[in-house]
């Protein structure tokens, strides 16, 4: 019964694209609040996806907000693809490709080896187009005001990272990565890395900790599931 799954549940929506993750956490709230009757009913997010990817997001319901910190730690694995050649501020189609690079010297030998030194431990600098905090402010907002961003580079874990370049210079790709990795940075740099430029123009993630796509439910299918079900 909903009202029991409303107590203390954890859900895995596939979410759509061009929607943030607080839209499809607002959107679920309120039909729960309308069929429960009530004003106010706890439910958050254990991880953003940008508004331009889609796929896993872990909703937490009720009681089970309290375990969000825990099931944020976990490993995350998305698939997407990469544009060489071309760059944009925010590293991704958020905003304007703004410059234009050559790919002609770029070879299969080439990404490979750039491919392998992401595996392991690295460096990343976040995008300035992110949510970091710099003096209380967000970056993005600093950004989008045209002032100076400089941000330090975290230490994040790379475990695995494979790459299919037979559209090149659309590279598509599958990754998994520790908490707190930027895929934008990752095909920035792999531009970079070549040379070259890189933008992330497609992003989908597939597993979080445990939680994987494969058992998730559209935003109109948990819709269905809370408004037609017994209280």
């Amino acid at each position: 019964m909903i009202k029991e799954f409303s107590l203390g549940s954890t859900i895995l929506v596939d979410k759509p694209l061009k929607w943030t993750s607080f839209d499809v956490v607002n959107k679920l709230r309120w039909h729960l609040r309308q069929k429960l009757g009530v004003k106010k009913i706890k439910v958050g997010h254990a991880g953003t996806l940008d508004p331009l990817a889609t796929g896993l997001l872990v909703l937490c319901i009720g009681k089970h907000t309290k375990l969000i910190n825990d099931l944020m730690v976990g490993e995350k694995t998305y698939t997407g693809t990469i544009l060489l050649g071309k760059t944009t501020p925010s590293y991704d189609l958020e905003s304007e490709f703004n410059e234009e690079f050559s790919t002609d010297h770029i070879s299969e030998e080439m990404m490979e080896s750039v491919r392998k030194a992401f595996l392991g431990e690295i460096q990343q600098i976040p995008p300035i187009f992110s949510a970091k905090k710099i003096d209380g402010q967000r970056a993005y907002d600093l950004a989008r005001d045209g002032k100076e961003v400089v941000l330090k580079a975290n230490t994040v874990q790379i475990h695995s990272f494979s790459i299919d370049t037979k559209r090149f210079p659309e590279v598509d790709f599958e990754i998994s990565c520790s908490k707190g990795t930027y895929i934008r940075s990752i095909a920035s740099d792999f531009g970079r890395n070549l040379n070259s430029g890189g933008t992330l123009i497609a992003l989908r993630r597939t597993q979080s900790g445990e939680q994987h796509i494969n058992d998730a439910k559209s935003v109109d299918e948990w819709i269905e599931f809370i408004d037609s079900s017994e209280l």
